[in-house]
């Protein structure tokens, strides 16, 4: 498989648009029944699910940044890269959280986007990674390291637990306080999916302080 299909098979993974089949749901978004603890009980968790594959991550990715630097200190947020028992997924998440452990996620973050889709870099392999990777990380022997790690691994079968349980079928799919999931399928955009999570944080404070 050449690169370029290689890419049309991550970018067929989310033709389908995130929960089409609830599409006609007369709210915006979906509940989870049942619900799914957060990392930090303490605070309303706010999660992207995303790969780096996905046209449409790659565009939502720069308004969730500047949306996420924004959030109030009871509010958290963080990325699940979506792997659906799919090898080459799996890498890509593999790349993610190695970043992520490495902390060279910041940097390589939009350049794995740019990599994957632009460039056609076969970064679903150990290879294509380390030929890709040096340049772009201070040390690249302790990146591979991280790539390769009992850490990262764990993290990788955590995030397909959770994406399974939360049942996301496509991606960008938000999650807010392990209990709805909201997408632009359902809230007619990027921008109105934002919004809508915006509401929905509102909802889960106000149901935890019972008002």
């Amino acid at each position: 498989m050449n690169r370029r299909d290689v890419l049309k098979q991550l970018a067929a993974v989310s033709a389908a648009l995130p929960l089409a089949n609830l599409a006609w749901a007369k709210d915006p978004f979906v509940v989870l029944n049942p619900a799914q603890p957060a990392d930090d009980p303490s605070k309303i968790e706010v999660i992207e699910f995303f790969h780096y594959g996905c046209p449409h991550c790659r565009d939502f990715d720069p308004l969730v940044a500047a949306w996420s630097k924004k959030l109030p200190a009871d509010v958290s947020f963080r990325h699940v890269p979506a792997i659906w028992n799919n090898p080459q997924l799996g890498a890509l998440a593999r790349l993610y959280y190695a970043a992520e452990a490495s902390g060279d996620l910041k940097t390589l973050h939009e350049k794995v986007f740019v990599a994957v889709q632009d460039e056609r870099r076969p970064l679903h392999t150990e290879e294509g990674v380390l030929e890709w990777i040096p340049g772009k990380v201070a040390d690249t022997a302790k990146f591979m390291e991280a790539y390769k790690s009992f850490g990262v691994n764990s993290k990788l079968q955590r995030a397909d637990q959770l994406a399974r349980a939360m049942k996301i079928q496509g991606v960008p799919t938000m999650a807010v306080d392990g209990r709805f999931l909201t997408s632009a399928t359902m809230a007619g955009g990027h921008e109105g999916t934002l919004q809508v999570v915006g509401q929905l944080i509102e909802r889960a404070r106000k149901e935890r302080s019972g008002k």
